[in-house]
């Protein structure tokens, strides 16, 4: 199983760097970042650092989405970053939540998500493709590659990423759940022809390693927040016990009043008092390293390829320590 880690580009971009230095040191061999312009710095400026300063590091966002840049200057970004230091990105994607809603635009269509997946790629890797009825082709480009993988929850966008994405990113640790949708994007690619077992499965979710799981908890509780505002979409789109999403996801964010994204994947985000303990100790990791290993060795047997770790908490290092000791051995050793 692959590691990743998962950090908001919060200034100073130096304090990013090296904890994905770190995170290197202990075995991680991925580097996300959250992609959002006006909260949080841009990230593909810091990629360049943090691939400057790792040997084998490949990095990405987690995630970017269609509407917040040019497809065109998102696959150059992508292949400039490739040219310089190795085919070591990733191009995580989705409709895009923060970033376009604290712009003031509602996100991407899924029928434009499918479309961008496709164009960047292929831009990326040097191949022609059609921008706004226009075909293009980046020159310079030779021997790029570019995974798109793509998050989503929902069925359509599940079926999407069967179809379409080099992987998939689920953004919670639930077994229960991470069995339905993986089994969800694998029927999808079967009916598009594709081999099912060739889609990367990423899981992304905060873990926190400690004994004191109440604190644990109340540090990866804005997980369930951020979670939610993609659950209360499918709620909007489908209506609760529609039978097209798992009732188990729906059901804790009834008590949802709203959000606020000054807080967004932050501890102790005041937006995120309705989510209970139940839901913060199914879609994370907490409590001592062994829990940790129990959980992931799960995961791992329903196809989990990658386990993405937020880091957004009180115990960064530390976490990022602890995995490199015990957990990371214990699932490849």
């Amino acid at each position: 199983m692959d590691f990743g880690l998962v950090l908001q580009t919060d200034p100073p971009a130096s304090a990013v760097v090296s904890l994905m230095k770190r995170a290197e040191r202990n075995g991680f061999r991925y580097g996300w970042t959250f992609d959002s312009a006006v909260l949080w710095q841009e990230p593909f400026v810091i990629y360049s650092q943090i691939l400057a300063n790792t040997r084998k590091m490949h990095v990405g966002p987690m995630v970017t989405n269609p509407g917040t840049r040019t497809w065109e200057v998102t696959a150059s970004t992508f292949a400039t970053l490739n040219d310089m230091y190795g085919n070591r990105t990733v191009c995580g994607i989705g409709r895009g939540d923060s970033a376009m809603r604290v712009a003031g635009r509602a996100p991407n269509t899924l029928a434009r998500l499918g479309e961008a997946i496709e164009v960047i790629r292929d831009l990326a890797e040097g191949r022609e493709a059609v921008v706004d009825g226009n075909p293009i082709r980046i020159p310079w480009i030779r021997d790029g590659r570019l995974p798109v993988w793509m998050a989503a929850y929902g069925p359509k966008a599940l079926a999407l990423a069967g179809e379409k994405a080099d992987g998939f990113i689920l953004q919670l640790a639930d077994p229960f759940l991470t069995e339905w949708m993986i089994r969800a994007v694998r029927e999808a690619a079967a009916r598009a022809g594709r081999d099912p077992g060739a889609i990367t499965i990423c899981v992304a979710a905060p873990a926190y390693v400690g004994e004191d799981l109440a604190h644990a908890r109340d540090q990866c509780r804005w997980f369930g927040g951020m979670v939610g505002n993609h659950v209360a979409d499918l709620v909007s789109r489908y209506g609760e016990h529609s039978g097209m999403v798992p009732d188990d996801l729906t059901e804790y964010v009834k008590a949802r009043q709203g959000y606020d994204y000054s807080h967004h994947g932050r501890a102790g985000n005041p937006s995120t008092d309705f989510v209970p303990d139940e839901i913060v100790d199914r879609f994370c990791l907490l409590g001592p390293a062994e829990a940790h290993i129990e959980k992931l060795r799960a995961l791992r047997d329903l196809g989990v390829d990658q386990f993405a770790l937020y880091d957004m908490h009180d115990a960064r290092e530390s976490t990022i320590d602890a995995y490199g000791e015990h957990v990371i051995p214990a699932l490849n050793g």
